[in-house]
């Protein structure tokens, strides 16, 4: 009976962790997100947004901040709390206002700021992926992976040397990146926006730094800066994707960018969140 009792219980230890670990089946995403396989993607390039305490109305931000996590905040909310975004790309080689001292470019935060995925704004740039990675977090999201990334991009056309400057992928211009959401015909398979050009996309991956950037030969006219990494470098690489809006035809679903240090900031970078 001894021997009976301790078998019995042996069986319950082992069986507990796989039912407890199984998961429900995801079938609807929040607004302004896009299911894809099991992973909410963010519909839009990530706008940062500064919240204070109280909104126009001198109440509480409480709620509205509830809206930024569950994911169902809208422009309108923001502009009625005063929100600020923050480092929008305006410009050519210019984001403003800036991130504030509070949220440095190492991430180590003070006072928080928020990503949300809405249509009809300058994406925020001038980001470094340790700001893009704790932005996602406060908003209850996440940085994709690199793998989820080239999911989510399934479809979207590639880019056009030049384009047309309305509804094909902002790949071509010589001003700053598109509203989000305002250019209809760049949208993936899965229906996210601005998966190509526009900006440069932070994924979740860090990998040795790479000093070279040797295309993708026949099979891709799209940007391969994913090569050579050097043991002498004094930073890991990032990894960003999509291309630019000054990308052209190396703008696309396969770019991929690793030269650049989690801590480098450019107009042409920025990041999407999913849950």
């Amino acid at each position: 009976m001894k021997h009976l009792t301790s078998a019995v219980l042996f069986t319950v230890v082992i069986a507990a962790p796989a039912f407890a670990g199984t998961l429900p089946i995801i079938t609807k995403c929040p607004p302004h997100a896009v299911l894809v396989g099991q992973t909410c993607v963010d519909t839009y390039e990530a706008s940062v947004w500064e919240v204070p305490a109280t909104n126009l109305a001198g109440k509480s931000n409480a709620g509205l901040i509830n809206k930024i996590k569950k994911g169902t905040v809208k422009l309108a909310d923001l502009t009625a709390g005063n929100a600020t975004e923050i480092s929008p790309a305006i410009g050519t080689g210019s984001c403003s206002p800036a991130f504030p001292a509070t949220f440095p470019v190492d991430g180590q935060w003070t006072a928080p700021l928020y990503a949300v995925s809405i249509p009809g704004v300058i994406p925020t740039a001038c980001v470094s992926r340790f700001q893009a990675d704790q932005a996602c977090r406060l908003s209850g999201k996440r940085l994709l992976t690199n793998g989820e990334w080239q999911s989510a991009a399934a479809g979207t056309p590639n880019g056009k040397n030049p384009d047309n400057g309305a509804t094909d992928c902002n790949t071509d211009s010589t001003l700053e990146p598109s509203n989000t959401g305002s250019r209809s015909g760049c949208v993936s398979s899965w229906g996210a926006f601005d998966m190509v050009g526009n900006v440069y996309e932070w994924v979740a991956e860090w990998v040795p730094e790479s000093t070279a950037c040797p295309g993708w030969g026949a099979f891709s006219s799209d940007f391969m800066c994913l090569s050579g990494a050097s043991a002498a470098l004094t930073a890991p690489g990032a990894v960003a994707r999509g291309g630019t809006f000054t990308g052209g035809v190396a703008s696309g679903v396969f770019a991929v960018d690793g030269t650049w240090t989690p801590t480098m900031t450019a107009d042409s970078v920025g990041f999407r969140c999913a849950r």
